[in-house]
């Protein structure tokens, strides 16, 4: 794959190694790293690029495991000419690159509630496609529509609702990379939006393993059964509680572990790579069906090769 003849303002990157850039410092590199300058740069390095060549945009790498072998094609990560945030009465338009606390503080500085935001790690676009939420609220309750740039380089505007925003899932057109959205909030008075985000905080950093190497929640909550037999997708089960009575609260495999205070966190205990961590969740997987009969999705996103032996 030859693309360092397209023209960028940008920086164009082979080979670049991406276990820096994620929370769990694992993974091999990126067989191309792209950097846009701006929303005109990243079009016409789309509109460039060899159709048959895969695109993944990236984020800041917080619920993200990079596999040893790397990722083919081209990983795209936002930066600078992407993070910018303006609020018109309730409406708050974010960079895909924006952080979702940042974006949260800025919103309730100017008395619109998005407080849901201040304690999930990562930035807006990764936010938009998990349909990230917190604290009973979603993306999905409160996003108005996205901006997109396509495969061919094209820029779409995509309203909420064509999203499917569901739990931790959203429908995007493939190799499409959200480059801004737009959020639509309740008012509230700052004070009052400020001191919610404290006590979030706080509850947070209670019951969560923050200053460990994580990459958040490992597994998605899993659906239960109605007392009728019929699928509940409500989420009052428990993907922690679940993994805790499968006896795998601080399973160890290498350098990975299932967290000792929050069972559903992964982490990188020191010297890990990214097979240790995949192949402890496929473990807890395992275990949690053997004795539950419930099969655990994966809420971290995996991408990438196994390295080569």
């Amino acid at each position: 794959m030859n693309i360092s003849g397209i023209e960028t303002r940008g920086a164009l990157t082979a080979k670049r190694p991406l276990a820096d850039l994620t929370w769990l410092r694992v993974g091999g590199p990126a067989e191309w790293f792209f950097q846009p300058a701006d929303q005109e740069d990243l079009r016409a390095f789309l509109a460039g690029l060899d159709p048959e060549t895969s695109v993944f945009p990236m984020g800041v790498g917080s619920n993200l495991i990079v596999r040893d072998g790397g990722v083919r094609g081209v990983v795209i990560r936002l930066g600078r000419g992407f993070n910018g945030i303006s609020i018109e009465g309730r409406r708050v338009r974010a960079g895909a690159a924006a952080l979702d606390a940042l974006v949260a503080r800025k919103a309730a500085e100017a008395g619109v509630d998005l407080t849901f935001l201040r304690t999930i790690p990562g930035s807006i676009g990764g936010a938009v496609r998990m349909n990230a939420g917190c604290y009973g609220a979603y993306v999905k309750d409160r996003l108005v529509e996205v901006t997109a740039v396509l495969r061919d380089g094209s820029v779409t505007v995509i309203p909420a609702e064509a999203l499917q925003l569901a739990y931790r899932s959203s429908v995007l057109p493939e190799g499409a990379v959200v480059v801004e959205a737009l959020f639509e909030g309740p008012e509230g008075e700052p004070e009052a939006l400020a001191a919610r985000m404290e006590d979030q905080l706080a509850k947070r950093d209670a019951t969560q393993p923050t200053k460990d190497r994580t990459a958040g929640s490992t597994f998605r909550n899993p659906a239960g059964f109605s007392s009728t037999g019929q699928a509940d997708d409500s989420h009052d089960l428990k993907a922690w509680k679940v993994i805790d009575d499968a006896g795998m609260r601080g399973a160890r495999r290498g350098g990975a572990v299932m967290n000792e205070k929050h069972p559903n966190f992964l982490t990188n205990a020191g010297g890990a790579t990214a097979a240790d961590l995949e192949g402890l969740g496929e473990e807890v997987r395992k275990k949690v069906y053997d004795s539950s009969g419930l099969t655990l999705e994966w809420e971290i996103m995996r991408v990438g090769e196994p390295a080569r032996d």
